[in-house]
């Protein structure tokens, strides 16, 4: 069980909102919001590379926490500036060519997407389009009818960002893995929300941010991947970070998947992930995902009785994003009549999902999504004010 009154003390931003946009960001713990200022106090003090010298421990530390997160290894995580990049160094270092198939979904996410394309364009490699099941989530048996030898890669977005469907990962994965093709999956609205295994995901890679359910800084996201495919994957992009400049000219890209960063880094926001990590396994992901379920599920009540209202989220099992249409208004002027009472939503538009919104002919919704440090009364809050506009 989640303790209410502590993880609300411990988050100062619930006194000020009702902060109903953790899909976008989360309101950070004051550990998190206290490592990270605390750093930057420090590199005022001595210095940037002083302050990573003196408190290498603390960023190296995170490795561990994000490792022990998802069940993985230190020498399989690496911490990247956001979601989005650490996708990509691993999906640009996938050698595609003419004939080559990729296979995603239809929760899959605008910048993927344009990724995808991009490479497909260039190389001559195909992106089929794995259809929905009947429930509105990825279906698995038409992916395991068909995988060929052509299939070189599955893209799944495990919670996409439009909507609460949390799509049936561990049972792609299974397929995936006894197929021997990769599966990467992007875990970036599913980290903190729900627990996350990658022996039981069956997962190559997988990446994640910090700023979302993990409530950890923005500008700091990371990247799984497998030990015994990281050797066969050259990043796009290589530094002296990723890589040894030899006496000979030549270069060493080094073994674990580190090789995936970069030089620069943000080591305050590194801190801060770290502990980010380090509260969310404190409290428990499967109490997490508990609290976050129960909370969902009585919004979506709430806001089914209200006049006008239509829920437009789809799949056998739903989790914290819960997205609205209200008749007659547009979802930014929602977003803003809610603003004004100090309750935080989103839109989403068409734009970052096409092959979902598109299809149902959706072009943007109220998004609003909980998490475990909401009360009742930041539902009521949100309810309140919809039934008020209506």
């Amino acid at each position: 069980m989640i303790d209410l009154e502590r993880v609300r003390a411990d988050t100062p931003g619930v006194a000020h909102v009702a902060h109903l946009n953790n899909c976008g960001a989360a309101l950070p713990p004051r550990q998190v919001h206290d490592a990270v200022v605390g750093y930057l106090e420090r590199e005022a003090e001595i210095g940037g590379y002083e302050t990573a010298a003196e408190r290498r421990d603390d960023w190296e530390h995170t490795y561990d926490a994000l490792a022990r997160l998802l069940n993985g290894d230190r020498d399989e995580i690496a911490v990247i500036e956001n979601a989005t990049r650490a996708w990509d160094m691993a999906f640009y270092a996938f050698p595609l060519g003419p004939g080559d198939r990729v296979l995603t979904g239809q929760a899959e996410y605008a910048s993927n997407w344009i990724a995808l394309k991009q490479v497909a364009d260039r190389t001559g490699a195909r992106i089929e389009i794995v259809p929905d099941d009947e429930h509105g989530q990825f279906d698995v048996a038409a992916l395991e009818a068909t995988l060929d030898d052509d299939v070189k890669l599955v893209s799944l977005v495990h919670v996409p960002t439009q909507s609460g469907l949390v799509n049936p990962a561990a049972e792609v994965g299974r397929v995936t893995r006894a197929a021997g093709v990769p599966l990467l999956l992007d875990a970036c609205q599913s980290v903190g929300q729900l627990p996350l295994d990658v022996e039981e995901l069956r997962c190559d890679v997988l990446s994640g941010t910090g700023r979302k359910f993990l409530r950890g800084p923005r500008g700091t996201g990371f990247l799984y991947v497998r030990r015994g495919l990281i050797e066969q994957l050259e990043p796009p992009l290589l530094d002296m970070r990723a890589a040894d400049w030899l006496p000979d000219g030549s270069y060493r890209i080094r073994a674990d998947a580190r090789r995936f960063e970069n030089w620069e880094t943000y080591y305050a926001g590194k801190v801060g992930l770290g502990i980010a990590a380090d509260y969310a396994l404190e409290l428990g992901l499967d109490a997490i995902w508990a609290r976050i379920q129960e909370l969902a599920a009585s919004l979506r009540a709430a806001l089914a009785a209200v006049d006008g209202v239509t829920l437009l989220d789809r799949g056998r099992v739903l989790g914290a994003t819960v997205t609205f249409d209200v008749a007659g208004r547009e979802p930014e002027e929602v977003k803003r009549f809610l603003a004004e009472r100090r309750v935080n939503v989103s839109v989403m538009d068409r734009l970052s999902a096409q092959l979902d919104f598109g299809a149902r002919g959706i072009e943007s919704a109220v998004r609003s999504a909980v998490h475990y440090y909401n009360d009742d009364s930041d539902l009521e809050r949100l309810v309140d004010g919809v039934r008020a506009l209506v």
